[in-house]
């Protein structure tokens, strides 16, 4: 019990903080799900799958999941995925909402037993060996998507089907009329949320848009289509009582069969999204996370939240890291933002209806924006060709035809271009057996000479094989045993014959967390291979000065010795 309300203060403001923030996104995320069908009441049958999905899953998952501080709700890729699900069943069924709400709930109960199912044969920690350039060409694609899927509320219009044929059909469609009204609802609304957090970040931007937004529409005499409408209030309903579905004549066989897919691509999606959440939440409260645990909480709680035709989620980083900068701790944070969720479906709904969908669209342009990884598209040049063809090669994928694919494809490439390139180093010298592990304890033969390292807080660090993807998670281990008190940390990387973008990225991080404690990193006989890839990307000499930089540890001695003698 002291354990649950030992960070009540905390626990209480992070969880409303992140309950206010994960409305307008709640809202938004229902809404762009049921963007792709043509019925009048898709806006509120949306928005109250997203506040449902938000509240079910936000409530499960914290109870059931490994990660403390963790809030789960709708993102953004596992919206793109429900919406497509949503469009097909549509469009399959000749528009019965009935089939479109059944299909979603099948999806999102069969998403939560494949998670449990991850969970209990513990394919967590699997996770990590996703290559760095296939998340980011994939989360890009995912950012650039919702983007484009906003294009048609932000000018008040409706628009559906696939990336192509949005694009292609936007000329004719503004010809037909734009709300002029709408659109600057929208450009206000991006302005908002991107030029509010100068001011001050103790109020969510988004929160503070949805609002302003909103009331300058009623002045402005909006047209009432254009807004989400009425949204049932009470408590949720299962579906089978659910007044919007009708479960006669409905061929259940089929729909399961056609939910399949979509329930294990939003399973995978949503697993890989929650534990790359999870671990933001470990770095920032120095916490670690039960990943197996947490795949079968959200398990549990999409399952939930399917069976009130809530829209499936996952954790969401934005939400998770305002909690914690909030206060909160422990699950007890997760519990009462679903809390104040359900506070709003059950009392709030007549002022929802007022919200513009433009207004939603603007926030989630902002959230599409904030997905794409600018940091690698601007690295394309100077990463490994064979990267950065993963990456792009990801990113359309997922961009022009399915996410599934679009990982099934990248993990492949990545793998083969690996293979050929690790098969390359051992035809040139290397031993398997340097190339499968850190070694951090063994003195090499020529450390001798060296100053007092007790004295002059000097941490020797030996690295031995390459830094990819599948070693990182090792890496990053390694690399926090550096002391906290150390003022001066050598770097060996004599057996380190290889490094991609991914281990790149992660020394990068490493040098700078161990630069924050106002230490000194020394790097040591660096390979040509990883000398390129840190000369290319400007670790050295930006963050590295090149005369920081040794060929040989005899070197490095005789530079230790010259700034420390003074000392001595």
């Amino acid at each position: 019990m002291n354990k649950i309300f030992g960070n009540l203060k905390g626990d209480l403001f992070g969880g409303l903080t992140a309950g206010i923030v994960a409305l307008p996104l709640a809202l938004a995320f229902g809404i762009q799900a049921f963007g792709g069908i043509d019925s009048p009441d898709s806006a509120s049958i949306g928005a109250l799958a997203g506040l449902v999905g938000a509240t079910m899953l936000g409530m499960f998952a914290a109870i059931f999941g490994g990660t403390p501080s963790q809030i789960s709700g709708p993102t953004g890729p596992m919206t793109v995925v429900t919406a497509a699900l949503v469009s097909s069943a549509w469009a399959a069924s000749s528009g019965s909402l009935s089939t479109v709400l059944i299909s979603m709930t099948m999806a999102a109960i069969l998403c939560g037993l494949f998670q449990v199912l991850f969970g209990i044969i513990k394919l967590g920690k699997y996770v990590r060996y996703i290559p760095y350039p296939v998340l980011s060409g994939f989360m890009s694609g995912i950012g650039v998507i919702i983007i484009l899927q906003q294009i048609y509320p932000l000018v008040g219009l409706k628009g559906s089907g696939s990336m192509i044929q949005l694009l292609a059909g936007f000329p004719s469609a503004v010809a037909g009329g734009i709300s002029l009204t709408a659109l600057l609802l929208g450009i206000g609304t991006i302005l908002i949320v991107t030029l509010f957090p100068l001011l001050t970040k103790k109020v969510p931007a988004t929160l503070v848009a949805l609002i302003v937004m909103t009331v300058v529409s009623l002045l402005c005499k909006l047209d009432p289509r254009l807004t989400i409408g009425n949204i049932p209030s009470g408590l949720p309903k299962p579906f089978f009582l659910n007044d919007s579905v009708t479960l006669a004549g409905l061929d259940w066989i089929l729909i399961v069969k056609a939910a399949v897919i979509p329930g294990l691509t939003l399973a995978g999606l949503g697993s890989i999204d929650t534990l790359l959440t999870s671990v933001v939440a470990d770095n920032i409260t120095k916490t670690k996370h039960n990943s197996n645990r947490e795949l079968i909480g959200q398990g549990i709680g999409n399952a939930v939240a399917g069976l009130f035709c809530g829209l499936p989620g996952a954790g969401a980083t934005m939400r998770t890291v305002v909690n914690v900068r909030s206060g909160g701790r422990t699950p007890l944070s997760g519990v009462v933002h679903a809390l104040l969720l359900l506070a709003v479906m059950l009392g709030l709904g007549s002022l929802v209806k007022y919200v513009p969908l433009s207004v939603l669209a603007g926030i989630l342009i902002t959230v599409g924006w904030g997905i794409i990884d600018f940091k690698g598209f601007k690295d394309l040049l100077k990463i490994p060709r064979a990267d950065a063809v993963v990456l792009i090669v990801v990113f359309l994928v997922t961009v022009f035809v399915d996410l599934l694919t679009a990982v099934g494809i990248g993990m492949v490439i990545a793998c083969v271009l690996f293979m050929k390139r690790a098969s390359d180093l051992v035809e040139g010298g290397y031993s398997s057996q340097e190339m499968t592990n850190f070694d951090k304890e063994s003195p090499w033969n020529d450390e001798g000479g060296m100053p007092d390292t007790a004295k002059h807080s000097i941490y020797i660090q030996r690295l031995n094989g390459p830094i990819f993807f599948g070693t990182i998670n090792k890496f990053k281990q390694v690399m926090t045993d550096v002391p906290m008190d150390a003022k001066i940390v050598i770097i060996r990387m004599r057996l380190v014959s290889f490094m991609d973008q991914s281990g790149l990225y992660a020394m990068e991080n490493a040098i700078k967390e161990i630069q924050s404690r106002g230490a000194t990193v020394l790097m040591t006989i660096i390979q040509p291979q990883p000398m390129y890839m840190l000369r290319r990307m400007n670790v050295i000499p930006a963050i590295v000065p090149e005369d920081h930089t040794f060929k040989t540890f005899e070197d490095c001695t005789e530079y230790l010795r010259k700034i420390t003698s003074p000392q001595e």
